[in-house]
C-alpha cells in the first residue's frame, strides 16, 4: 500500500500519491469508476481535479456517491475574478455532487496580469477566503506550471496564508541550477509554515514530438518503462514532505502505483541512475523559462 503523510496542516493523512483528475478528462462514468476503484485499492485517498479538466468533475460524480467519505477532494479554478472564481467553485460543487470540497485551488497563477488581478480586491483570493468562511471550501492551495512558479509561489505566500502549493518536480527539470534553487527554498518555506507541497510531472518524458499522430493522453509524452517510472516515482517520494500528483495519462498509472507502493522516504535513485534515464530515455524537460514555459 502507498504510504500516507500529514497533508500540511490541514490535519488530513494523505496518500503520497494524490490521483490527477485530468486522467478522467475524456472518461465514460464506468471506465472512470474503475480508475478511481484502482487508486483507492493502492491506497490513494486523495483526489485532485479541475474545473478546466473535460468533464473529470463530472464522471467523478456517482463515484463519490459512494465514496466521499473515504477521500480528500481537491479541485481547482482558472477563474481571477472574485465573481467568476465564486460562479466555478458553485459549478464544480455541482457538477461533483458535493456540498464542500476540502481544497480549491487558484490554477496555474504564474502571469502577471492574472496574478494581480486574483489578488487585488473582489478578485478570486478574497472570494475563495469567503467561500471557504461559509463553509463551501476548507482549505485554499495554490499552483503552477513552468519555471518561473516557484519563485510566484513565494511570491503569493507573502501575500495569503495558502494550505498548499503545486509546482513540477522532477530530475531533468531540477538541473536547472536556478529552477532547483527557487524549488528548495519553496520548499523549505513550506515546510516551515506547514504548507503541503504537491509535485506534477513525476513520469513526463517530454513534449511530444512534431509530427506524432499517435494516441496522446497527456500534452506531453510520459514515460512508458516500469524501470524508469521506478526511478522517476522514487526520486519524487524520496523527498520527506513531498506529494505526488498522478499523471493524466491513466495507462500509465499502474505502474505508478506499483512503485509507489515500495517508496520511501530516504530511498532516492542515485544521480549516475538518474543521467542514465535521461539519456537511454531521451527525457528532456517540459519547460526551459523562455519559449517553452507555457503549456
Amino acid at each position: 500500500m502507498i504510504e500516507t503523510a500529514p497533508f500540511g496542516s490541514t490535519g488530513h493523512h494523505s496518500s503520497r500519491v494524490i490521483f490527477g483528475g485530468a486522467a478522467l478528462g475524456a472518461m465514460s462514468e464506468e471506465r472512470a469508476a474503475a480508475t478511481l476503484d484502482l487508486a483507492l485499492a493502492s491506497g490513494v485517498n486523495h483526489l485532485d481535479t479541475a474545473h478546466s479538466y473535460g468533464h473529470a468533475e463530472v464522471v467523478m460524480n456517482p463515484w463519490l456517491v459512494e465514496h466521499r467519505n473515504e477521500v480528500f477532494l481537491a479541485t481547482k479554478t482558472r477563474e481571477r475574478s472574485g465573481e467568476a472564481a465564486r460562479a466555478g467553485l458553485e459549478d464544480s460543487l455541482q457538477r461533483l455532487g458535493v456540498d464542500q470540497v476540502d481544497l480549491i485551488q487558484l490554477h496555474n497563477l504564474v502571469e502577471e496580469d492574472e496574478w494581480q488581478e486574483a489578488f487585488s480586491p473582489g478578485g478570486a483570493v478574497e472570494a475563495l477566503a469567503a467561500a471557504r468562511d461559509e463553509g463551501l471550501v476548507r482549505f485554499i492551495g495554490v499552483t503552477g506550471h513552468g519555471l518561473r512558479i516557484p519563485g510566484m509561489h513565494l511570491r503569493s505566500l507573502d501575500e495569503f496564508a495558502f494550505d498548499s502549493v503545486l509546482f513540477p518536480f522532477n530530475y531533468s527539470l531540477l538541473r536547472s541550477d536556478a529552477f532547483s534553487t527557487d524549488v528548495e527554498q519553496l520548499i523549505s518555506r513550506c515546510v516551515e509554515s506547514g504548507i503541503a507541497i504537491q509535485t506534477i510531472k513525476s513520469v513526463a518524458k517530454s513534449r511530444w514530438e512534431s509530427g506524432y499522430d499517435g494516441p496522446k493522453f497527456s500534452w506531453y509524452e510520459p514515460l512508458r518503462e516500469a524501470e524508469a517510472i521506478e526511478r522517476a516515482v522514487k526520486f519524487v517520494l524520496g523527498r520527506e514532505h513531498v506529494f505526488l500528483n498522478s499523471t493524466s495519462d491513466a495507462q500509465v498509472l499502474p505502474l505508478v502505483l506499483d512503485a509507489a507502493a515500495r517508496a520511501t522516504v530516504g530511498d532516492l535513485p542515485t544521480d549516475a541512475e538518474m543521467e542514465h534515464d535521461c539519456e537511454q530515455f531521451e527525457i528532456s524537460p517540459l519547460f526551459d523559462g523562455a519559449d517553452l514555459e507555457r503549456i
